[in-house]
């Protein structure tokens, strides 16, 4: 059975037809995973997920994270999802919930300042912590606007910068693919997914 925490994730997918993670509660062995996946389902968009509790608190950056502290991107609070999700790279079947292509743009580690109790500091408005992954590095703070309305913002660090990485560093951290690339290899809508993409001239290697 589903945990409560994961009811939400289990209602919204049929899991006879979605290749999914089932909603299972568990800890990962460092027990701070972060992943962002880009999403082209309706709309481009990034998941941005922190493992606390045993799940993936996530939210929706339509924008993707920014490297600029100047620059704050508006995050949707969603459901939670269950950690095995970071590891998901595929095609949500057309039809199905969030139906299109997900791509792992990028995972690590991350760690609250000051040992700051993640679940507290949700409750409380706002997290900030520091990020260990292969795009995504330094200080970084969720602040809630009202309801499930967040923003995600890049501290001022060495790791701070004007450039677009998600122009600049579009593929997967976990395959090197293209959203499009995904897509071909694995029967989805590869003209869908290639809309997600930026053009190569954009793109740094």
């Amino acid at each position: 059975m589903a945990n409560v925490a994961l009811e939400r994730y289990r209602t919204k997918r049929r899991f006879e037809k979605t290749p999914e993670p089932a909603p299972r509660r568990r800890r990962s062995t460092s027990g701070q995973l972060f992943v962002v996946q880009k999403h082209r389902a309706r709309q481009l968009h990034y998941d941005f997920r922190l493992e606390a509790g045993g799940v993936l608190k996530s939210w929706s950056v339509p924008k993707g994270p920014s490297l600029d502290p100047a620059v704050k991107r508006f995050a949707v609070a969603v459901e939670d999802h269950p950690v095995d999700y970071a590891g998901f790279e595929g095609i949500i079947p057309e039809g199905e919930y969030g139906g299109g292509t997900v791509m792992v743009w990028d995972r690590g580690t991350y760690r609250p300042v000051d040992g700051t109790d993640v679940a507290a500091a949700l409750r409380k408005d706002q997290l900030t912590f520091t990020l260990q992954g292969r795009k995504l590095k330094g200080g970084w703070t969720l602040l809630r606007l009202r309801g499930r309305h967040w923003l995600l913002i890049k501290r001022r660090d060495r790791y701070a910068s004007t450039r677009d990485i998600a122009v600049s560093a579009p593929t997967s951290m976990l395959t090197g693919r293209t959203l499009a690339q995904i897509a071909a290899d694995e029967g989805g809508d590869v003209a869908k997914a290639a809309s997600g993409d930026p053009p190569k001239s954009a793109r740094r290697r």
